[in-house]
């Protein structure tokens, strides 16, 4: 029978929950046991594809083109399993599938009400992810924290599946702060259990108790919390802030984690073999070498909102036992004037993903300078988007070359909305999503990076090449290096003499792994390496 997980959070946001829980899904993948992960989200947006960056960060997308919270990055990341829709749930999701429910009448007159409707909906989800999957463990981890409001349909249909499944088959991990007071220097542990108290009144009573801190603990501060919390010594957890995320499962198995989950669920397995994982974070720890990449964007003040392409970025420099540098420079400080000593001293410019107007011509400034002194240069996304308005301005000439979606009164739109698309469509869940196949041009700069003829990659889109402009774009020299089997759309462009010069449409940060980085980041990392020790 499938067990089950859930990781909820108390006293403050941001304690590293999906870090816990994406460490936890290593651990015991490590022990040979099949695992799934999922997030419930309590805020009512259906999903986070409309919501700003700086609302919640980057939109991870998954291989079957939900878009999902950034934790969803960690799982992928951590676990090595490709997520998909089952893998996050919001509040806007659950009253959506309700209300049409009641709208055809499936409720058979019923007063709709939080319970049972919405509880056995948000159950219907939880369940849905082991059955999928196949799952010997689902790690559901509920966002918010305890105390919340909108948290609470959740909480309560997580009780649920622990009575209709039985103790024996679930497990609940509370992960709290205990806070450091230097007045009187010592650790208080009153916030994790009045938070515990919290939510036992909601029927929920921990298992596993996961102390985040940012010093190591007292003995007495485990028995303390122990005793007034209601569970074994050797299950309160301590979780201290580390210089490195991928640290995390090491850590937390020092305390015997896994272990201990898997006594708790009654499950017999191997011991985890996590030698790999354990190399991987010695080579972190001994990088002896550094290089310096300018991530050009337009959200940098928020580093969430470049997640997954600042983790790609690192996995390469663990290949290259380098430590990458990432400079955060914001697109809309850029000018043909100071562009010169911004980019000083760089060996690469990645320009990423956004939407919208804003800070574009930065990035044109930057593309144009990164190409002209033969600076490795990735774009991807709108960064590739960039790349092409760039080369037809100043290579082919079109000098009022610019994307519809910046300026849809352009007479030179080489960018332009996907077929059938335009402006009256709904903004949510109509982009080009999930993963679509490319096929590399032979002798080209992908198929060096890739080493195969077709791959898959991720998109998150709704503007793409427009093709009338492709023979005016070649015959000046850039290369359309991946195309759609049929050949219809563009999906990268590059200047195949150049060290690196490759922009993708696709979002390829998505598939990196810390320990199998994506060979694109590698090929972009590796230019940027040799351009440092030339």
């Amino acid at each position: 029978m499938t067990k089950y997980i859930f990781v909820t959070g108390g006293v403050v946001s941001g304690l590293g929950k999906g870090i816990t829980a994406a460490s936890l899904g290593r651990l015991l993948k490590a022990r040979g046991l099949k695992v799934a992960a999922q997030k419930l989200d309590p805020y009512i947006n259906v999903d986070p594809g409309t919501m700003s960056p700086y609302q919640h960060g980057e939109v991870f997308v998954t291989e079957d083109g939900a878009e999902t919270d950034l934790d969803l990055g960690h799982y992928e990341r951590f676990i090595d399993e490709n997520l998909n829709k089952y893998s996050n749930l919001t509040t806007g999701k659950v009253y959506w599938n309700v209300l049409n429910k009641e709208r055809r009448g499936e409720y058979l007159g019923s007063t709709v009400q939080v319970i049972p409707h919405i509880t056995n909906e948000i159950k219907r989800f939880i369940y849905n992810v082991g059955k999928k999957s196949g799952a010997d463990v689902v790690i559901t981890e509920i966002g918010g924290t305890i105390g919340d409001i909108e948290s609470q349909p959740y909480i309560e249909a997580a009780r649920q599946v622990s009575l209709e499944i039985g103790r024996e088959n679930s497990l609940f991990i509370h992960v709290t702060l205990v806070p450091y007071l230097h007045g009187s220097e010592e650790h208080k542990t009153k916030p994790t259990q009045h938070s515990v108290k919290e939510l036992q009144g909601l029927g929920v009573n921990p298992n596993i108790i996961i102390l985040r801190c940012d010093e190591e603990l007292e003995p007495n501060i485990y028995e303390k919390i122990a005793l007034f919390c209601n569970v074994k010594k050797d299950c309160v957890i301590e979780n201290i802030t580390l210089p490195n995320l991928y640290e995390a499962p090491l850590m937390l198995e020092k305390s015997r984690f896994s272990e201990v989950v898997c006594r708790e669920l009654g499950l017999v397995t191997k011991e985890p073999e996590l030698k790999e994982w354990s190399e991987m974070v010695k080579r972190i720890k001994s990088r002896p070498y550094t290089v310096h990449i300018g991530l050009v964007g337009k959200y940098v003040e928020l580093h969430d909102a470049y997640l997954s392409v600042a983790e790609a970025l690192r996995h390469a420099g663990y290949f290259y036992n380098t430590h990458v540098k990432i400079h955060w420079i914001s697109s809309e400080d850029i000018t043909e004037d100071n562009v010169e000593e911004t980019l000083k001293g760089l060996d690469g410019v990645i320009v990423p993903g956004g939407f919208g107007n804003r800070g574009i011509e930065g990035m044109i400034t930057t593309v144009k300078y990164a190409r002209e002194n033969k600076i490795p240069l990735f774009g991807i996304c709108l960064g590739m988007q960039i790349m092409v308005i760039e080369y037809a301005r100043n290579v082919a000439g079109i000098k009022d070359a610019n994307s519809g979606e910046f300026d849809e009164n352009t007479p030179n739109k080489v960018l332009h909305y996907l077929p059938g698309q335009n402006d009256q469509i709904d903004k949510g869940g109509t982009l080009r999503l999930g993963s679509y196949p490319c096929v590399i041009q032979k002798g080209t700069k992908m198929e060096s990076c890739y080493g195969a003829e077709t791959i898959s990659e991720r998109h998150r889109h709704r503007y793409e090449f427009n093709n009338d402009y492709r023979d005016a774009l070649t015959s000046k020299g850039l290369t359309i290096s991946g195309l759609s089997p049929d050949g219809s759309l563009v999906e990268t462009v590059e200047l195949t003499d150049r060290d690196f010069y490759v922009g993708v449409q696709f979002h390829p940060e998505f598939k990196s792994r810390p320990n199998k980085p994506h060979p694109l980041f590698l090929g972009f990392i590796g230019a940027a390496f040799d351009r440092r020790v030339r």
